[in-house]
Parts: C-alpha cells; structure tokens; sequence
C-alpha cells in the first residue's frame, strides 16, 4: 500500500461559501441587463455593449435584487449630525472611484436610522475604504468588525 487512504465517506467542508458568486466560466462577453456592466476575459468592467452579448445578471446586482449586503457602515455622532450632507458626499466619492475600478463594488443603499446612516454595500471592501477615508479626512473613531464565516463586514465612523 502506499500510505494514502481512499477515504469517500467523509464530507469536505467548504473554505468560502457566497452563493452570489458565478458558478463555472461565463460566456464572453457577457452583459448584465441591470446595470449594464460586461463581462470580458474574466473580467468585469464598464466597457461599452458589445454586439451579440448573452445577457447575465451581475453579482451586484443579483445583491441589489436581493437586498442581501455583504458590507454595512454606521455612520454616527454629533459631528457626523452636522456635517451629514459633506460626510456622505464623501462617501460616494468613494463609491464612484472604486466602481470606476471594480464594478461590482457599489452602495446599494443609504438609510437613515434615528439621525446616523447606514450604509450598505456589495461587497467587503468597500466599507473599509469608505471607513478610511473618513478617518483620514474628518477623524474621529473607526471600528472594524468581519464576519468570516459569512465573508461581511460591519464598520462604524463616529464622531
């Protein structure tokens, strides 16, 4: 014998699980008839429509629909209180550079909850850039918070 055992019995656990994540290789291109981002050699991006695209729906948007966030920042605090409409432009300054970027990466909504906002996003990154900006231009405290099993992340920005 060889020293390795066929073992078939036992279940594989797996190391990720994100249901929003494509299974197998798209046809390429492929467009999303939401948002309209391709999908090109193994890459989104926010090319233009090329002609004869099967239509699939994006992973972001596939969130969206769902409203399933992957990432949540509490934006609190008196500061935040006064300077609300200056502090979330911020926010989506940071949005429109890094879906310029990444498409898959958006807000998929900013809510108001008792004066702070929530803001929810696609995707795990995004929060924690959002997050840093604010800590770089405005201060105040910053927590980090992620869920592995469930691949989330929770950040709040007070001040």
């Amino acid at each position: 014998m060889d020293g390795f055992t066929d073992r078939r019995d036992r279940t594989i656990q797996e190391h990720e699980h994100d249901s929003y994540r494509m299974r197998g290789k798209l046809r390429e291109p492929s467009v999303c008839p939401q948002c309209g981002v391709v999908f090109h050699k193994g890459r989104w991006s926010w090319n233009g429509r090329p002609p004869g695209a099967e239509e699939i729906l994006c992973p972001a948007c596939h969130r969206i629909n769902d409203q399933y966030p992957q990432g949540l920042i509490r934006l609190t605090g008196p500061f935040f209180a006064e300077h609300k409409d200056d502090v979330l432009n911020a926010v989506r300054n940071q949005e429109a550079e890094e879906r310029a970027e990444h498409p898959l990466s958006r807000i998929m909504s900013i809510k108001d909850e008792a004066g702070d906002a929530v803001v929810e996003t696609t995707d795990v990154h995004l929060p924690r850039r959002i997050g840093e900006a604010l800590h770089h231009a405005y201060h105040g405290a910053l927590t980090f918070h992620y869920d592995e099993d469930e691949q989330f992340i929770r950040v709040q920005w007070k001040r």
